[in-house]
């Protein structure tokens, strides 16, 4: 019996040392003078996962999640160690709001009611803030829409 305990404590070890190794492409965003080295969520399970296990991000880099079609999207935090700060953008990519988001909660953080959105850029706690990024900001080189 303790030996089958040991086995899934290291498997689910080895499924979040994964998921945190998990590979997505990156692409460079704009936002004013600011750069940012963005993975890209494009597919369900991308999104699912997110940056979920992360232990520490770069200053300047971030997730942008791309949605399947515009509509109001919300995110959570489960898993999540880092606190971040995301920012909802509709299919023009300007910021419609931008919503804190604690580690590890299960709190709904959603774009504004009534705008559709297609893409949420997930970066540090604080980030947007610090670099006087509000909503109505633009974000250049977005992933083309599918």
């Amino acid at each position: 019996m303790k030996s089958l305990a040991v086995s899934l404590l290291l498997l689910a070890a080895a499924g979040a040392s994964q998921a945190q190794n998990q590979q997505f492409p990156t692409t460079t965003l704009s936002a004013g003078m600011n750069l940012i080295k963005a993975e890209v969520a494009t597919t369900d399970p991308q999104r699912a996962q997110g940056l979920m296990f992360r232990e520490t991000m770069a200053p300047n880099a971030g997730m942008v999640f791309v949605f399947d079609a515009p509509a109001t999207q919300c995110m959570w935090m489960k898993n999540t160690l880092l606190p971040l700060s995301v920012a909802f953008i509709d299919a023009e990519g300007k910021i419609v709001n931008i919503e804190d988001m604690q580690p590890q909660t299960l709190d709904s953080h959603c774009s504004a009611k009534g705008v559709p959105v297609m893409y949420a850029l997930e970066m540090n706690l604080g980030w947007f803030k610090q670099k006087n990024i509000k909503p109505g900001t633009k974000i250049g080189n977005l992933p083309k829409l599918k």
